[in-house]
């Protein structure tokens, strides 16, 4: 043992000197690894530490609390403490929770300070080894390191990062909250309606309790109006530098359409948007067209990837802090109780296609990642396309909304990574969910099925929902049902990490941090109702709300008197009774006559038009039928009979006018038992009476006429037809029927 210690002891004498001479000549001591690391160590804790109290200092402003003498006193001291160790903020690499990779820039570090404190060989070809593997990950290091204040600025951070105080809960939580309702008018928008949830006010708010350091409690703030962006800029709006470079490419087709420069980035209609998205309000757009459809997608989808981005930086970063020491503090609370954040809705596989192209075009474009699983990708959601007829063509919206693979049963889940887009990956590892309602349905089931599953939409960050006013024309309940189940306790841990889930995700209030997005082409009671029954965003919520300034009844063609027939309902629920009374008493009789034949009953509604159904059959009234069930030798025959008189009556759905658009000959009179969903359907419809439609025996051009049903809760889809101008001196008006005449000479 003596000789093992004399020989230690001379190969550690012998071992001095040569590191001395391979030090710089201004060296005169052997520089202590440990102590770096401490030094770096106490660096670190100090720099969170201030970045603490300048948190809590920005939350003392915004309350407007005051500042007593003693708390001055100790930011004093507190601050003469941080002052001593202002030498050691050299040595603390930048950690920029946007820019950096993790553990990547973690081991990074590390070798900086090795590097800095030793000039051994093998340390040096160490760092070398870390240079080139950052080189491979791309690994972007600010030149300047980002302040807390930008940090907190960030609406991603303001939105996600603090539990809601009490009297917020109290307040989100009652049937009818506190709402502050603000009214703008923006150029491109116009009339914006923004409704945020206010606080109860409570004694103990009102008597403002002394603050101090040690209080680290930050709630979050109530919401503030959107303000829009003139200027984009990147930095301002916190959109991540990694999709930077790919903003303005991917956007091109855009900016090129509407006839602006590349340097303005966002079109108005983009910058507008993307200024409400970006404030984590939720969104109800009713002026969704086809023409400004690709414009809108592009916004959403760059709100998306923002997101996710941002997501999976934050938790890479507190990844790479807890590997090198375990603490379980809330500050590294950043994820859901399941991994899926985004779910985007619609209608047809093609609008899923289109969504998934935008998003790997701002992500991933062609030579700056990989997209995993592509081909099967193309090979399932391309093809199938309808054929369009060329001798008697459909409308020209009837084309471009059924363009492409129209099937509606799909969904689809995706992964968002550094330098890739994983398509078809489990719902439990996906980031974001591309789905349609069936699609969803399907997976969600019924009450007593056995498999069901609905865990992975407890934490959902972002719904979008695309198309809405085509999910009414498909199953309405659908819908409905796939909303009921969001944010439920989920029966199993799916992989998570408690420690690090969200406190307010713990508690169930996940559902007032969800930033819901409506995107409709049409203003429905139906569609408003989701964005006040289902949402509940504590940011509040934006509706664009601009009345109808002209109606579809102006592009009627023949001229012939429409008459508009007013009833009156005590609620929503009545009025389905109150019309079917009205309609049997009232209209019925009068049509039943045999100058009244060729009759068309256009019913909106499927409930509706089963019960019309029974009741004719029950009365014996001679009519055909065509509905979305209807076969094609039914509807063949249905159309002959009706075209010679064979039939009286044709009962036409809505649905099927909106799946397959005949052309129905022969048509004299036509009652809407409602107005039509789509307002254009009541121009189509009136003018199918032209004079090369009918059949010659069948009547005269003077007898024809066009009858609409309404009442009060009638009046959005009214408006559509009629114009807001012309509907509200209807409601005003004393008597119950009015008369339209539409033609050359009106």
């Amino acid at each position: 043992m003596k000789k093992g210690k004399k020989f230690l002891l001379k190969k550690k004498g012998v071992n001095k000197p040569k590191i001395k001479k391979k030090g710089k000549a201004g060296e005169d001591k052997i520089v202590n690894k440990k102590a770096v690391f401490n030094r770096y160590k106490n660096a670190q804790k100090i720099a969170e530490e201030m970045e603490k109290k300048k948190r809590m200092e920005l939350k003392l402003k915004q309350q407007n609390s005051y500042v007593e003498s003693e708390e001055e006193e100790e930011e004093n001291a507190y601050g003469q403490l941080v002052s001593c160790f202002t030498y050691s903020k050299n040595r603390l690499a930048t950690e920029s929770e946007d820019e950096s990779s993790g553990e990547e820039e973690a081991a990074d570090e590390d070798m900086k300070e090795t590097k800095s404190s030793t000039n051994d060989g093998d340390e040096d070809s160490l760092d070398a080894r870390s240079e080139s593997s950052d080189d491979d990950t791309e690994v972007l290091i600010p030149k300047e390191e980002e302040t807390v204040e930008d940090e907190a600025d960030d609406p991603f951070n303001k939105h996600l990062l603090y539990d809601l105080g009490d009297e917020l809960l109290v307040s989100l939580n009652s049937t009818s909250p506190s709402l502050e309702i603000i009214n703008k008018s923006w150029p491109t928008l116009k009339n914006l309606s923004i409704a945020i949830p206010k606080p109860i006010e409570t004694l103990s708010k009102k008597v403002k309790p002394k603050m101090t350091l040690l209080e680290d409690k930050i709630y979050a703030t109530t919401g503030s109006p959107p303000t829009i962006v003139n200027k984009v800029d990147f930095q301002k709006l916190y959109i991540k530098s990694q999709i930077h470079d790919k903003i303005v490419s991917a956007n091109k087709t855009n900016l090129i359409k509407r006839d602006l420069e590349l340097s303005e980035i966002f079109t108005p209609l983009q910058k507008e948007l993307f200024s409400i998205l970006n404030n984590y309000q939720d969104l109800y757009y009713p002026e969704r067209t086809f023409t400004n459809a690709n414009e809108i997608r592009y916004t959403y989808c760059l709100h998306v990837i923002n997101h996710m981005l941002k997501t999976r930086t934050k938790i890479i970063h507190h990844n790479a802090k807890l590997s090198k020491k375990n603490d379980l503090s809330d500050d590294y609370r950043d994820q859901g109780l399941v991994r899926p954040k985004v779910l985007i809705m619609v209608p047809f596989k093609d609008s899923a296609y289109r969504i998934v192209k935008t998003l790997i075009d701002i992500l991933v474009p062609k030579e700056a990642g990989e997209v995993v699983n592509k081909k099967r990708f193309e090979e399932d959601f391309t093809g199938g396309e309808l054929i369009m007829p060329k001798k008697n063509p459909k409308p020209e919206d009837y084309e471009l909304l059924f363009c492409g693979n129209t099937e509606d049963t799909f969904r689809l889940g995706m992964t968002v990574t550094k330098k890739a887009l994983k398509l078809y990956t489990d719902f439990y590892s996906s980031d974001i969910i591309v789905t349609s309602p069936l699609g969803l349905r399907m997976i969600v089931g019924a009450e007593g099925e056995e498999d069901r599953d609905y865990d992975f939409l407890a934490s959902i960050e972002i719904l979008v929902m695309d198309q809405t006013d085509v999910f009414l024309m498909q199953n309405w309940d659908h819908l409905l049902h796939v909303l009921d189940h969001f944010h439920l306790q989920p029966k199993k841990t799916h992989g998570s990490d408690i420690s690090r889930v969200r406190s307010w995700a713990v508690n169930g209030w996940a559902k007032y941090y969800r930033q819901t997005i409506i995107l409709s082409s049409l203003a429905l009671p139906e569609i408003k109702s989701l964005i006040n029954k289902k949402c509940h965003n504590y940011a509040g919520k934006v509706l664009v709300e601009n009345p109808p300034e002209v109606g579809s009844i102006q592009q009627v063609m023949v001229q012939i008197p429409q008459i508009f027939h007013r009833f009156t309902a005590a609620n929503p629920l009545e009025s389905v009774e109150a019309r079917f009374q009205y309609f049997i008493k009232e209209i019925l009789p009068k049509q039943r006559d045999m100058l009244m034949s060729h009759t068309l009953i256009y019913v909106p509604s499927y409930f509706d038009y089963v019960r019309l159904r029974n009741y004719f059959k029950k009365e014996d009234i001679g009519f055909v039928q065509i509905c979305e069930y209807s076969k094609d030798a039914k509807i063949a025959r249905a159309r002959d009979m009706f075209f010679h008189t064979e039939a009286h009556f044709m009962l036409y759905s809505e649905r099927v006018h909106f799946f397959r658009r005949f052309r129905i000959k022969g048509i004299r009179h036509i009652i809407f038992y409602q107005p039509p969903t789509y307002p254009h359907f009541f121009s189509e419809m009136c003018n199918l009476m032209q004079e090369f439609n009918q059949n010659k025996y069948g009547g005269s051009e003077c007898n024809m006429t066009v009858t609409v049903l309404f009442c009060q809760y009638d009046a959005p889809r009214a408006a559509l037809v009629l114009g807001a101008s012309r509907l509200a001196r209807l409601l005003r008006s004393d008597k119950a029927v009015h008369m339209y005449v539409t033609g050359e000479h009106s």
